[in-house]
């Protein structure tokens, strides 16, 4: 009985793939396959896999259901957290998808999921991306104050929901929590944010999160151990579609 990881699987069985590093990319080809595969050799259903965002390519529901269809079929219990492609998931229909898909599917936000003593919690996340103003020599001399204004809203929303998904775990009774995210838990400009502190207020173990694609986008955020939270990146891509595992 153990927890995996991975984020950005970025189906398309029922959607128009437009994304050019995913056409181009060795790493993505066949890349559902091989996943699948992995999952077969791995996993049981007493597992749990937590999927970290960016499903599906789907504009809407319709244009997803294979792709999640794919997804129920994997073995284990399966987690979701939204991420900023899966435009199939409204924000306010996180219920309707839970009932949708009962027992295939778990939706997490705004809530929690139980896994031995532990608490899953987490939501979407963001982080500040740009866009930047960069030197001749390729360093950050600046960047888009109106962008970054509005990112700071999008992360003051998304720590409410993910503090409504620490208290209702806590209120619930649990103590101990692994943390999941979509985006990474801080921007190439911080080395500390609002979650890295409320992982840190709450005393989660672990912290895992997606997003970050390619080789040059590998190490934009936190590794290893930091003031006594272990962090992973989980994107699909870094992992070479092999699920993550976070505990036994």
């Amino acid at each position: 009985m153990s927890l995996y990881a991975i984020g950005d699987l970025h189906l398309h069985f029922q959607s128009e793939l437009k994304a050019q590093h995913q056409i181009n990319g060795k790493i993505w080809k066949n890349h559902d396959k091989r996943f699948k595969k992995n999952c077969a050799k791995m996993l049981t259903d007493d597992d749990t896999l937590v999927l970290i965002g960016d499903h599906s390519w789907g504009k809407n529901l319709a244009e997803a259901e294979k792709d999640l269809e794919y997804i129920s079929d994997l073995p284990g219990r399966k987690i979701m957290i939204r991420g900023n492609h899966d435009m199939f998931w409204e924000a306010n229909k996180t219920k309707a998808l839970n009932e949708k898909y009962a027992g295939k599917l778990l939706f997490l936000q705004n809530n929690y999921y139980p896994y031995k003593d532990y608490a899953v919690v987490g939501t979407k996340g963001f982080t500040f991306e740009g866009p930047f103003y960069l030197n001749m020599q390729g360093k950050i001399i600046g960047w888009s104050e109106d962008a970054e204004d509005h990112a700071k809203k999008i992360i003051a929303r998304e720590e409410k929901r993910l503090r409504e998904s620490f208290e209702a775990a806590r209120a619930d009774g649990y103590e101990k929590f692994i943390m999941f995210l979509h985006y990474p838990p801080t921007s190439i400009l911080e080395s500390e944010s609002v979650f890295t502190r409320m992982a840190e207020e709450y005393g989660a173990e672990h912290v895992v999160y997606a997003h970050s694609h390619g080789q040059h986008r590998f190490h934009d955020s936190l590794h290893g151990k930091h003031r006594g939270v272990k962090y992973h990146l989980a994107s699909g891509d870094y992992l070479k579609w092999v699920p993550a595992k976070i505990l036994d």
